[in-house]
């Protein structure tokens, strides 16, 4: 009984360490982090209520369409359906990101605890300290924080070399989040450091991984649409995301942002590279394996922000290895001979003030990073954002028919308070983009106050009685004010509805 404690104990305290800390940044506010956890839970609750594979008819005009639907977090929706049972959807999301962002980190001290490092424990409580934009990223009820858990344990499954394990992980992760070529990736960073360090070439972890993925893809309940989902949904970003209306996380954060954001993560990984210096032995495998996952993850990080869910884990981890041969293991004092009285000594002194200056940075680090965390994400928009709208335009339009709206990151909320209607576009702007570029082009100029009189297009071309903006399109707002075929019906102060009155 004793045995199985000391088993369990440790990890039990610490996920509720990370619970305790991800929870004071997510109640920080009433209201969620991002647009699309509104979505995420919504369908979440749909699949719960309906069956896992709800027709999905409410973006008609987009890849999305509800004979190419392909849910590409599909087991992260399975995940959520547990938090659907909160009377209020909202508060079942936000509890969600708390037990997610604790899961995950926890994945990052099993690695640790695997590879037997010292301090394993203290290491893995640092991510709470590593970067306040990761600790908002891991606040956001989306499918990345454990996204990283997957690949946290598919590190530490590749140092072992428990092939059967990875090829079962990576089937599931590609069920899980469209992520999933990233643990090729991983695959293919390991082959390099083993045949750097230890000169000899492994492959079969890359096999084991590449067949599960490969199986994931073809055995799934949206083959093969999501082959072609797929490879439409990231072309553009791989291609050049300024050439299309992509959300901000596409997009990276200037020196500046970066430095104020996730200076310890910075600093761990320049660490980490000084720790090299300073160790008297040659970098082994998994060292090599962290710095190059590190390097690999700050590239992606320099070409979009969103990448900072996966840099400073990823930094912290090359740290932890690289300074882990100056953290004498306790194993080593016993096996000192017995007269070295002073050898002994001093390794206590040296082994006792790193874990002290480790503990100081990390507690100094954790002090900086979660009130700016806490910052964000009270700076994040009301959660009844267009509740009224919705509601309005749930209880004076007919079911199924489709709110032309003016902002492509509406969509979440408006379905996440109206799933009576269909809209026109959401998610991400592309999926518009590729069913039918002539159309989005027309969508664009009409959101933008370019044409005149616009009831007519968006009563001929995309077949709308209603009409959904915000305040902040103002240019729109002065050509519908001037289009006698548009009537305002429906004002607050988030939103504005006005129903066409051309006949179609």
């Amino acid at each position: 009984m004793q045995k199985r404690l000391s088993v369990i104990l440790p990890p039990l305290v610490l996920f509720l360490l990370f619970f305790l800390g991800m929870a004071l940044i997510q109640f920080a506010t009433p209201d969620m982090p991002d647009n699309d956890g509104f979505y995420h839970i919504k369908l979440a609750w749909l699949m719960r209520t309906e069956g896992l594979k709800p027709d999905f008819s409410w973006l008609p005009l987009s890849i999305l369409n509800q004979d190419e639907f392909y849910d590409h977090h599909f087991l992260f929706h399975v995940a959520l359906m547990p938090f659907t049972y909160f009377e209020d959807l909202r508060l079942g999301a936000k509890w969600a990101a708390v037990v997610f962002s604790s899961a995950a980190f926890l994945a990052v001290w099993y690695l640790f605890h695997r590879q037997r490092l010292p301090y394993a424990w203290l290491w893995a409580i640092a991510l709470l300290g590593i970067s306040d934009a990761f600790l908002y990223r891991m606040s956001v009820t989306r499918a990345q924080s454990l996204s990283l858990a997957f690949l946290a344990v598919g590190f530490a499954w590749l140092l072992e070399g428990r092939y059967k394990r990875l090829a079962a992980l990576s089937f599931v992760y590609v069920w899980f989040y469209d992520a999933f070529p990233l643990m090729i990736a991983l695959s293919v960073l390991h082959l390099v450091a083993v045949a750097l360090a230890e000169r000899r070439l492994v492959y079969k972890p890359l096999l084991f991984v590449a067949g599960g993925l490969l199986l994931g893809v073809v055995i799934n309940p949206y083959f093969p649409e999501n082959i072609i989902f797929s490879y439409r949904h990231m072309l553009p970003k791989l291609a050049d995301a300024t050439s299309v209306r992509v959300g901000n996380e596409w997009f990276p954060y200037t020196t500046k942002q970066l430095i104020d954001n996730s200076l310890p993560s910075l600093v761990a990984f320049a660490s980490g590279i000084f720790a090299l210096g300073l160790s008297a032995r040659k970098m082994d495998a998994r060292t090599a394996f962290g710095l190059l996952t590190a390097l690999l993850f700050g590239l992606m990080l320099f070409q979009a922000r969103r990448f900072v869910e996966y840099f400073p884990p990823f930094a912290l981890i090359f740290a932890a290895f690289a300074w882990t041969p100056l953290f004498l293991d306790r194993q080593i004092a016993p096996i000192l001979p017995a007269d070295s009285s002073r050898e002994r000594v001093l390794f206590t002194l040296r082994n006792n003030f790193l874990a002290i200056l480790l503990s100081l940075l990390v507690a100094v680090s954790i002090a900086k990073s979660i009130p700016p965390a806490r910052e964000a994400l009270g700076r994040s928009k009301p959660y009844d954002l267009y509740a009224g709208a919705s509601a309005w335009l749930n209880g004076n339009s007919l079911p199924g028919e489709r709110v032309f709206q003016t902002d492509w990151d509406d969509f979440p909320r408006l379905f996440f308070y109206n799933t009576h209607n269909t809209y026109l576009i959401g998610l991400d702007p592309t999926y518009m983009q590729l069913y039918d570029p002539a159309l989005y082009n027309l969508w664009v100029a009409i959101t933008q106050g370019d044409v005149e009189n616009p009831s007519v297009l968006i009563a001929d071309a995309f077949g709308s009685r209603y009409v959904h903006t915000d305040l902040n399109h103002t240019d729109f707002l002065s050509m519908a004010r001037k289009d006698s075929g548009l009537k305002e019906v429906y004002r607050d102060d988030q939103a504005v509805i006005f129903e066409v009155l051309l006949r179609r």
